[in-house]
């Protein structure tokens, strides 16, 4: 292929990307109630959101139908990539760039459900109920808990492609097990702040259940990078 009909087909391509990205946006938005049953269930019984702008809720509708829509099509727009970049590959390559692609994935939606389910429920309780005095009551915006939402599962889902960064690593011969077991503490100590940047509530059982996952995983990369050496 010249290089117009390559330019051809990557906008062939993103037409089709942005076309099922704004159906599935649609679809979300179509089903407010249940989309934000979902949205807003980490945050409990005893957190109650307010609205302090006149447009603030409509669009905050449409970010999340957008991120939700995204998610959902997001195997559909791997798919579209790896067809656009795939036939450039050798083999091997392709083999590289698929397990790479499907693990990266994986690996960002368990970072995005542990988040969901375990970690950011106890943020926002915890940040959401902390008062530096009984005279300021907390009213927390819908836009601020929206974006701690978004931010926080972003933050883990990119967290939790380190063994997918680790294995590219140790095939180009960049990284060595022996290097990743050696600053393992250092590592711990890594761990732990970015930890803590991730979850701003500052007490050590929420801390933990993002280092010790995230340790884990250095542990599993460790492993991996061995592998690939063998």
């Amino acid at each position: 292929m010249t290089f117009w009909e390559h330019l051809d087909e990557l906008r062939s391509r993103l037409w089709r990307v942005l076309v099922v990205a704004l159906v599935a946006m649609v679809v979300c938005f179509c089903f407010k109630e249940t989309l934000f049953a979902i949205v807003l269930a980490p945050k409990g019984d005893n957190i109650h959101l307010v609205n302090i702008e006149i447009t603030q809720q409509f669009l905050t509708h449409m970010r999340v139908a957008l991120w939700a829509g995204i998610l959902l099509v997001s195997p559909y727009i791997l798919y579209q990539i790896f067809a656009f970049v795939a036939p450039g590959l050798y083999a091997l390559e392709r083999r590289m760039a698929l397990c790479a692609a499907g693990g990266g994935y994986l690996l960002f939606i368990a970072g995005v459900l542990l988040n969901y389910f375990i970690v950011f429920p106890f943020a926002v309780q915890f940040l959401g109920t902390y008062q530096v005095s009984a005279e300021v009551p907390n009213q927390i915006s819908l836009s601020s808990y929206i974006s701690l939402l978004t931010v926080m599962s972003l933050l883990m889902g990119a967290v939790f492609e380190l063994p997918i960064v680790c294995w590219l690593l140790g095939r180009f011969g960049i990284l060595k097990s022996a290097f990743m077991r050696r600053y393992r503490r250092h590592t711990m100590v890594v761990i732990l702040i970015l930890g803590a940047v991730i979850t701003p509530t500052g007490d050590p059982f929420t801390l933990s259940l993002v280092a010790v996952p995230v340790y884990l995983l250095w542990e599993l990369s460790i492993l991996i990078v061995k592998k690939v050496e063998a």
